[in-house]
This record gives C-alpha cells, structure tokens and sequence, in this order.
C-alpha cells in the first residue's frame, strides 16, 4: 500500500528551505544546492546563490572531494566480493613495489589504519596537477608510513590512491573505466564524472574579512584522483545514498553495504567524524547514527548522510574553500525532518505460517545465564533475538543455519554461534553461546552448569 505520506508538510519544507538559506547566508557561499530523499524517493530540494535568477538545480555539478573515497571503496568491495581478494589480505600479495611495508591490508586502508601519512609531500596536491605527481613514490615521499599498521586511525588520502591502483592492478583497466562501468552506469549516475560537464558550479575563495571572491584553481588529480577526483550533483548523490542504505544487485548487496557502514576504526582523539567503516564515516548526530562522506577540495564543500534507521538522506553541496559546513547542513536537513515528520512503523504482522517451527517456538521465553535474564524470540526468517530482560546485558539477533545452529548477527556475539543442548531421549538442556550456557532456571541443580551448582541450594542469610 502506498504511503500518504509521500511529500513532505509545507512546514518541513520550509524549515529545509530557511536552514540552507541561514547557511548560504552566514556561511558566505556563492551558491548551495541541497536534497533530501525518504526511503529511496527524493523528497525536496532547495538552493541558494548570491547571483538572482541564476539557483543550481538537483543536475548541477560540484566537485565532491573525499566522497569519491567511499565510491572507491565500493570497487575494492566488489573485487572482494567476486572472491579476487581478501580484506585481509597484505596490499603487496595485489600492489608489490610500493613501500609501505608488507603488513598493510586492505581492510586498514579502507578504514585508515595503515598507518599512511595524511597527506602527500609537497606541493599542495589538492591546487597542482597530478602530472606533478607522475609515480607512487611521488604521492607517498620517503616516509609513507608514520604510524604502526593496525593500532591508529589517521586519515590518510595517499591511503586511497593505493586503493586506486589496487583496483587497475586486478581489474588491468584505469580506476575510472572501472568506476564508469561498474558502479557509475548500474546505479543510473550519469551526472556523475572525473571532470566537470556542464552546467556545473566554479570554485570560488572567499574573503576572511570581506565580501569579495577569489576563483579557486580546478586541477586533475592523477594518480590522486581515486581520493577524491569526482564531480557530481544532489540527484546523483541520492541515488548513491539509497545504494549505501539497501545495496544494488548490480553493484554490491545489502550485506556488503552493511559491512561497509559498521565501524572499523574508532576516531581519533579530537577527531569531530566520529568512527569509520569502510569507506564510510560514521557519526552520531541528534541522537542517531548517520553514515556517509564529507568532501572538500579548494573551491567546493559536500556532505552527504544517510540515517538508515529513518530511511532519510540528505546532501549539501556548496562552492566555497571555507565558510560553510556542507556536513553539518546535510546532517541538520535530516534531523528537521525526521523530528516534523517521524517515521510511521510498518503494521504489526504475525510471522509467516510456514515460518513456525513448533520446537523452535517452544524455545522462546526467559533464560538464564547465570542470574541474569534474557528472552529469546522469533524474527522474520527463522532467526532468533536473544535480549537482557533488564540492565545492560549483551544481546544480539542470530540467523539460522542449515546445521540448526544460529550465527551471531551484531553486538557482542556478532560471529558466534548459538546452540541447543540436548539431554538423552532429546529435551533440551540448556542454550550454549560462544561457550556461555543458558538455563531456564537460574543455577537449577538438574542443569550442566560449569563448576557445578551447590548442593545446599539457594539459602538465605
């Protein structure tokens, strides 16, 4: 059933509309195009320029700068996926030659722990073109690493460009005929390119202390580019943003997008980002958890979150060195509407007929792990979800597999397995997770509780 909900109230828009209005203004950009998308649709777009008559729209480009990470890291999922690599894997065993030491993996440069310096030895890669960086040995100086491989997480954008070159190593094709084939044209992103295409906003400087401008320098990147060449528009970036919360069949699926958006590396101290996954930055923000990228190269600022929770997304852009937050703005655009316009759950629906397994039913209800108490129930798909009952116990939801066993979906026992114990004859004895035994009965003298249980019993004082 279609939702009656499709559009946003006028109050919300206009809300959108004066948040990115207060922003252009304070923030002192030439011009600001912003979008929110609700659970795949695009629900409202708004812009602001200083020049009357003359707004971007939702096709207009900006450059997105360190976006292009997470599309980079979108290529190296999939190589992973076709089984042409592992996450684990020592980026030499792929890439020999580089330098950066044979123990960086391909899981730490997705998520910035190898180790790799921050930036590239000068010039200032961002405002000089990539022909002045022709080699690797250009972009990672003679000291490519500065910290230990695995124990920091330092942002590193020479980190990417190794990525880069990993996939044209595997792939035998340049990073964006890659990029074109298998992500750009599958997700319809056509609007998304290496170079600008028109129409497409400039770069602008603009004064610290007055209100004149400076064009920014818009150079190719080279070898660089993979860390964050791209141009794009709000359209496209929503588009992107529902593949980043459901997954494409053509690109990469659901389970592989969720790996990318759980966190891999925590944040540095004073870091304002929060975490990263793979190729995703991962924030909390109002109370919620927003997933995605932030972008900047001289001339332009982007941000673009999704709150899958919500189902909402949002995108800033903006062509300004400094000034304006295009993250906070696309992070504000989704607070505003899901505070005016929250959710409305799915109706409640009994599970599936063929769904229930009768012992599986007698399963649920209170179990014991030691005195704490948990609850098993049913979800969709013939899983389990084990819950404290009260405190902060660790809990986490299992899927079924073919041995009858459960696997560990998330939390603590994300990876574990969950099974039933059985005594001679088939009743069941107790639950075994990763080890931990779970009763019916808090230490009932009957069940195979390790160390055994008193003889005296429960007593009192």
């Amino acid at each position: 059933m279609t939702s009656p909900f499709e559009d946003l109230l006028p109050s919300t828009q206009r809300a959108l509309l004066h948040r990115i209005a207060t922003a252009q203004a304070e923030g002192r950009a030439p011009s600001l195009v912003a979008a929110v998308q609700r659970d795949g649709r695009t629900v409202w777009t708004g812009s602001r320029t200083c020049v009357e008559g003359h707004g971007p729209d939702p096709g207009t480009q900006y450059r997105i700068g360190s976006i292009t990470k997470t599309f980079t890291a979108v290529l190296v999922m999939r190589l992973r996926d076709e089984g042409l690599l592992d996450l684990g894997d020592p980026l030499d065993k792929h890439l020999p030659g580089t330098g950066v030491g044979s123990e960086v993996t391909v899981a730490q440069l997705l998520a910035h722990t190898a180790g790799l310096a921050a930036e590239t030895p000068a010039p200032w890669w961002e405002r000089t073109p990539g022909t002045s960086r022709p080699g690797l040995g250009d972009v990672l100086g003679d000291q490519a690493r500065m910290h230990p491989a695995g124990r920091t997480h330092h942002y590193s954008n020479p980190g990417y460009t190794l990525l880069g070159r990993l996939v044209e190593a595997v792939r035998g094709e340049p990073w964006g005929e890659v990029l074109r084939r298998e992500v750009l044209g599958p997700l319809d992103l056509g609007r998304t390119s290496e170079q600008p295409q028109a129409p497409h906003a400039g770069g602008w400087a603009v004064h610290p202390w007055a209100d004149v401008m400076l064009p920014e320098p818009s150079v190719d990147l080279g070898l660089m580019a993979p860390a964050g060449q791209l141009w794009s528009t709000t359209a496209d970036l929503c588009r992107f943003a529902a593949f980043l919360a459901e997954g494409h069949d053509k690109v990469l699926g659901a389970e592989s997008v969720r790996e990318m958006r759980t966190p891999a590396a925590p944040a540095s101290p004073g870091d304002p980002f929060g975490a990263y996954g793979l190729g995703l930055q991962i924030v909390q923000s109002g109370g919620r958890t927003l997933v995605g990228h932030t972008g900047s190269l001289p001339g332009f600022v982007a941000g673009l979150w999704v709150s899958v929770e919500d189902g909402v997304a949002a995108v800033a852009l903006a062509n300004a060195t400094s000034g304006l937050s295009a993250p906070a703005v696309a992070a504000d655009l989704i607070r505003i509407v899901v505070e005016a316009e929250p959710r409305i759950p799915e109706p409640w629906r009994p599970l599936p007929g063929a769904e229930v397994d009768r012992e599986l039913l007698a399963l649920t209800g209170p179990w014991f792990w030691g005195t704490s108490a948990y609850a098993l129930t049913l979800v969709a798909g013939g899983g389990v979800e084990l819950q404290p009952l009260r405190g902060n116990g660790r809990g986490s939801r299992f899927t079924a597999r073919a041995d009858g066993t459960w696997l560990g979906l998330d939390g603590y026992y994300l990876g574990e397995t969950l099974r039933v114990v059985r005594r001679e004859g088939g009743a069941v004895s107790h639950l075994d997770l990763g080890s931990f035994v779970f009763t019916r009965e808090p230490y009932a003298p009957e069940d195979a509780i390790p160390g055994g249980v008193d003889e005296g019993g429960w007593r009192g004082l």
